[in-house]
């Protein structure tokens, strides 16, 4: 028996994945850890009553969720002052970012982004045959205007950013964006990452243009809302623009479950504003640690603090493994010159400990192998 041949552009992949979870770590270590603080999840959960409506919705789970995710998309317009056409649901930002490159491009199609940023963009560029220019961050932020000229070198199709970024948690102020957003090239898109805006400054986020055609702005409710499980993101956009995705978009891709969860956590805002004052004293008990040990806390607008080890990728990787051992999950960008950090996500009084006890032990033994 012979199996049918994958595409040529599969055969030049590797099988691999832009991450490998804390599970697949648990697993071949053989024991679980005792800190998560490594995927940039919310450790403060949900909503409860994000909770409860998952809960009741689980009776009607034997139905599709709608196919229009009317309720959500509606609720996310009336948050934001928007229309509902304006507004496209995916299986979090990664199932979004699956979508626009599935829409926009084709083999040998260039798209830039910056050398480090978040992979899972990269790995669904490669899976389409497309062209992936990058440009390196300064400064340790994203560069919009070297992203601009790669651009217009390459006649790109699509050029990704986040503000704020990971794996740096830095970002640029709202000027910035629309700046860069002025100056795109014709025929080019600009996706804009906003997962962690929750968490940003205020004077981030650009204010809402939807007549402008080549802009893309993505949002989740995997961070600030506390359920990356669910993966529920949503794209904000010209209503042409977010119209095309019906042709190519999986119309049951939502979870019926997940969409009543991320209605509920939309409506109870207060508890929004609760974890993201938890995220701010975590985020400086974080910068507090790194200092009392010698490191160097980035300025962070994200749930998490990338921490320059002050010296070279192979120290960072030291600690960061030392930490593993100690059973505190942590990940650490992976282009220079930013690999000389790695990066801790927030998370409540019990985490917080168990990081603080295992960071000096840690270093001690990293710089032990020097």
């Amino acid at each position: 028996m012979t199996a049918p041949k994958t595409t040529a552009i599969a055969q030049t992949l590797s099988a691999i994945s832009p991450f490998v979870g804390p599970e697949t770590n648990e697993r071949a270590r053989g024991k679980p850890f005792a800190a998560r603080l490594g995927a940039n999840e919310s450790v403060f959960g949900p909503s409860p009553k994000a909770i409860a409506a998952m809960q009741d919705a689980a009776k009607d789970v034997w139905m599709y969720a709608d196919a229009e995710c009317f309720e959500l998309r509606n609720a996310l317009a009336d948050y934001h002052g928007l229309s509902a056409d304006n507004i496209l649901i995916g299986e979090g930002i990664d199932g979004l970012l699956n979508y626009v490159v599935r829409l926009f491009i084709e083999p040998g199609d260039c798209v830039v982004t910056s050398a480090g940023a978040y992979p899972t963009f990269n790995y669904h560029v490669a899976g389409f045959g497309g062209k992936i220019e990058t440009v390196p961050f300064k400064d340790d932020r994203e560069d919009p205007d070297a992203l601009l000229d790669k651009a217009r070198e390459c006649a790109a199709k699509l050029v990704y950013i986040a503000n704020p970024d990971n794996p740096m948690g830095s970002w640029h102020n709202a000027d910035v964006i629309e700046d860069m957003i002025a100056r795109l090239p014709d025929g080019c898109l600009l996706i804009l990452d906003e997962a962690y805006i929750e968490f940003a400054p205020e004077g981030t986020a650009p204010e809402w243009d939807m007549d402008n055609p080549q802009v893309l702005r993505m949002r989740t409710f995997s961070k600030a809302y506390g359920m990356a499980g669910a993966r529920v993101g949503y794209a904000i956009g010209h209503p042409d623009l977010i119209r095309d995705f019906g042709k190519i978009r999986n119309h049951f891709g939502a979870s019926r479950i997940s969409l009543e969860g991320a209605v509920a956590a939309l409506a109870d805002q207060d508890y929004l504003v609760q974890t993201q004052d938890n995220v701010a004293r975590s985020r400086a008990r974080i910068a507090e640690a790194a200092r009392a040990n010698g490191l160097e806390p980035l300025p962070s607008a994200t749930n998490f603090v990338t921490i320059d080890c002050k010296s070279d990728s192979a120290f960072a990787k030291r600690v960061l493994s030392e930490l593993m051992e100690r059973d505190i999950f942590v990940r650490m960008p992976f282009n220079p010159p930013q690999d000389r950090c790695i990066r801790i996500s927030t998370g409540p009084e019990r985490e917080m400990e168990l990081f603080e006890e295992a960071l000096p032990k840690a270093l001690t033994a990293a710089r032990a192998e020097d």
